[in-house]
């Protein structure tokens, strides 16, 4: 369903189980960045309303996902790090060109968004079927099935708003963009790391 074209190796939870605390903490901040990115498309396309109702659905979600998070955070007796910047995002935001088309520019920003949210869906599917911890291997299968929802959301805007052939081209070119990136990932306990 996701289409992803290089998968998780799942050794990757046997990096993230060393250092719980890093990939709660760098999982927070994903949220709080995926709440940011709903907020911004509103404030960006407030033109668009059905974009604007989901997005602003989306914003609650995710600030709810961040709280969860941050609770197995202080359950565990951490305090939330700082936020780092996401290495793997700011590679894959490289693959369009800027572009004077607004509209185009809508459907760049809905594509790596559904990207971004079937790599981390991709991601908790693996923990939840990896990892030793009981309690989060359900905390992220629950959270797998939210992931595949926004996946499939901002896929079905990109392709609303642009025209379907296109959009589905340029999709097939980012997941093949986005496997090469990939290469260099996976050995950090980072959710896209």
């Amino acid at each position: 369903m996701l289409r992803l074209k290089l998968p998780t190796d799942p050794r990757w939870v046997n990096i993230a189980e060393k250092n719980i605390e890093e990939i709660l903490t760098d999982h927070a901040f994903c949220e709080q960045k995926a709440a940011s990115t709903a907020i911004s498309l509103i404030v960006t396309y407030p033109e668009y309303s059905d974009l604007v109702t989901e997005m602003a659905a989306l914003a609650r979600e995710e600030m709810s996902h961040f709280e969860m998070v941050h609770k197995h955070i202080l359950k565990r007796g951490f305090v939330i790090g700082r936020d780092r910047k996401d290495e793997y995002v700011a590679r894959v935001t490289k693959f369009f060109a800027h572009t004077g088309d607004r509209k185009l520019r809508l459907v760049h920003r809905l594509l790596i968004a559904a990207l971004i949210e079937a790599r981390s869906c991709e991601r908790f599917k693996v923990l939840s079927e990896n990892i030793e911890d009981q309690e989060l291997a359900s905390f992220y299968d629950k959270l797998m099935v939210s992931e595949a929802n926004h996946y499939t959301m901002f896929l079905k805007f990109a392709r609303q708003y642009g025209d379907r052939e296109k959009v589905d081209k340029l999709w097939d070119e980012l997941l093949n963009f986005e496997a090469e990136v990939m290469r260099d990932f996976g050995d950090k306990e980072l959710i896209h790391g």
